[in-house]
């Protein structure tokens, strides 16, 4: 099975551009280091922090129905609705599971999962 790196998606409302057309179907990637840290030196995000979003998603979404290019003012222009479900996305796709542990209570023997919080143990350990 091969690593999936890009995941398509269908925007609720969709991205009307100049001539009038419809963009809904798109295309976006998984994010690197450098799509959460170049953005950070950008004067829009300095300025507001809440531009970081517009910045992060140009970058990532690599397609959106048959435009040629995705880019700020793409993203600036999207319904909220859609940038709320881009951004939705964006959190699913690139935040690491928390770890699962089968384990099973030593009195009942009754059989559970839980969550492994690597972070929490190391503070434990300091």
């Amino acid at each position: 099975m091969a690593f999936q790196t890009e995941y398509e998606f269908e925007l609720p409302r969709g991205y009307v551009d100049e001539a009038g057309n419809l963009h809904k179907r798109g295309v976006m990637r998984l994010a690197t280091a450098a799509d959460e840290i170049l953005p950070m030196r950008d004067p829009r995000v300095q300025q507001n922090a809440s531009y970081l979003t517009v910045i992060l998603l140009a970058r990532v979404v690599t397609r959106l129905g048959e435009l040629k290019h995705i880019d700020t003012k793409v993203i600036e222009k999207l319904f909220t609705a859609d940038l709320s479900y881009l951004q939705n996305i964006y959190r699913q796709i690139n935040e690491l599971e928390t770890p699962k542990l089968q384990t099973a209570c030593p009195k009942c023997d009754h059989e559970f999962e839980v969550e492994v919080d690597f972070l929490s143990v190391a503070e434990g350990l300091s």
